[in-house]
């Protein structure tokens, strides 16, 4: 009994040992396994934020891509603002390229001076006409040609004033200083200052250099010239808003400039033959309520998606060639169809449009104009279809908003096919706003708003006077003469 004790003792106490061994691994396991669970949570959490910055990352990369890609095809940026050797330029209107060479094709007239225009501008008494002979006048027959040319001299008019009968002189206000500058120098340096996009200074240095350096011009004499100008100038503006109150269509744009190191703005108002600009400070809707023009005027406007001007006006027309561009940009991020597909419906719809304008057809019939909106809203819904499958967020997104432009505003993007009255694009808006657009570029801001306003009047006067084909330089003299209005 003695000894199966001690050997059952001796047993049972190796057991406990395993046991307590066993213990001691499982316990030192279990916190192995919660270690290891909680390194494979922090795991887990790490990978899930590094899924999210990915994903992000994605999109940035996604959204910076379009960024570099945009141009003058696929935004509302200008062609000016293009990369050299970069995409082609829009091709909305449908030309192809050709194997023609570039410039004036076989056949083409030209607008190449003739003897029989030379013959009537010298019967006009416009042009100053001096007779040169070249070879002995003795009865021999002769042939005519014709040189023409710029007649660039300083000229000094001595003015003597007398007085009247009771020995009061009476002198015009425009002689009051000893000397004085003529009208051709003043609408010359006024002319430069919009037409040509220079500097006062450039234009003194300029001017001076023409008068053989007799003038003496300086850039306060350059300024006071354009501010008399402003100031000659409003009875005309005045009246040419009153006119462009009754066109049925109105363009409008604005284009960012720099006043005193700040962004303002010039915003025009175009028609077929008159063209009005304001400075502006912002394109905000309280800004705009302060134009008389815009609270009186109830036509159609024709602009760019500024929702800010549907408070004003009675209709509104939005410019396709922007769509165009951003259905182009949208292909491009996205690589949908529908996009693609609106383009083409559009292009189709303008190109149909001009040709019945070509035979003297002034509108649609109510069958093809259902059938090119019912073609315009399938493309939507198509549209829709395919943003569901679209894959970075920032793309989808774009995307989504785009589609529900083209819905909300569809009455106004196709308004022209309502009425040819209104143009497809506001491409003349843009055109008239190229030369403020120069002059940012080239001579830089204005150092105060009234510099601004003065450019605006100036430009309202000289754009319009080249729309109607009236001359610059003599029209403008007429102001500095004193002619109440031009227009």
């Amino acid at each position: 009994m003695g000894r199966k004790s001690n050997y059952e003792n001796g047993m049972y106490q190796q057991l406990m040992e395993i046991m307590g061994r066993l213990e001691i691994v499982e316990k030192n396991s279990t916190q192995k396994i919660h270690q290891l669970n909680k390194r494979i949570d922090t795991l887990e959490s790490e990978n899930s934020f590094l899924k999210k910055e990915n994903q992000l990352l994605k999109e940035d990369n996604a959204r910076l891509k379009s960024i570099i890609n945009n141009d003058s095809s696929n935004t509302s940026l200008p062609p000016s603002s293009d990369q050299k050797g970069g995409k082609p330029a829009n091709s909305y209107n449908g030309r192809k390229k050709t194997e023609r060479k570039a410039g004036g094709q076989k056949g083409h007239r030209g607008t190449t001076l003739t003897k029989a225009k030379i013959e009537e501008k010298i019967a006009s008494g416009k042009c100053r006409h001096e007779i040169r002979t070249i070879g002995k006048v003795s009865g021999q027959k002769y042939i005519t040609k014709y040189v023409v040319d710029l007649a660039v001299e300083p000229l000094i008019t001595e003015l003597h004033i007398y007085a009247d009968k009771n020995g009061a002189l009476h002198i015009p206000e425009e002689y009051r200083s000893d000397v004085t500058y003529g009208t051709n120098v003043k609408a010359l340096a006024v002319s430069l200052y919009s037409e040509g996009v220079m500097s006062n200074d450039r234009i003194a240095s300029f001017l001076n250099a023409a008068g053989n350096g007799e003038l003496g011009l300086s850039e306060g004499s350059v300024y006071g010239f354009c501010k008399k100008m402003e100031k000659a100038s409003k009875p005309s503006i005045l009246n040419l808003e009153e006119e462009m109150l009754n066109q049925a269509v109105v363009a409008t744009d604005a284009t960012p400039v720099t006043v005193n190191g700040k962004q303002n703005y010039i915003r025009n108002l175009s028609a077929t033959d008159s063209v009005i600009y304001h400075a502006m400070n912002s394109k905000s809707l309280s800004t705009l309520e302060e134009l008389d023009f815009l609270k009186r005027y109830t036509g159609t406007l024709l602009h760019d998606h500024e929702t800010a001007l549907y408070h004003f006006g009675t209709e509104h027309a939005e410019c396709n060639v922007h769509i165009i561009r951003y259905l182009r940009k949208n292909t491009e991020e996205t690589g949908n169809r529908w996009s693609d597909g609106m383009i083409t419906l559009l292009c189709e719809m303008n190109r149909k449009r001009k040709e019945l304008m070509g035979q003297d057809i002034l509108s649609f019939s109510d069958g093809m104009i259902n059938a090119y909106e019912e073609r315009y809203f399938s493309l939507l819904q198509k549209g829709r279809g395919e943003n569901k499958s679209t894959t970075h967020n920032y793309a989808k997104q774009e995307e989504k908003a785009l589609l529900n432009r083209m819905e909300k505003y569809s009455h106004n993007h196709l308004l022209f096919l309502h009425d040819f009255s209104i143009p497809f694009d506001n491409n003349i808006s843009e055109r008239d706003l190229r030369k403020a657009k120069n002059r940012q570029k080239m001579a830089g801001g204005f150092r105060k708003e009234s510099g601004n306003e003065m450019y605006c009047s100036i430009m309202t006067v000289i754009e319009t006077l080249k729309k109607r084909k009236l001359g610059i330089i003599e029209n403008i003299k007429k102001l500095f003469m004193g002619t109440p209005a031009i227009f």
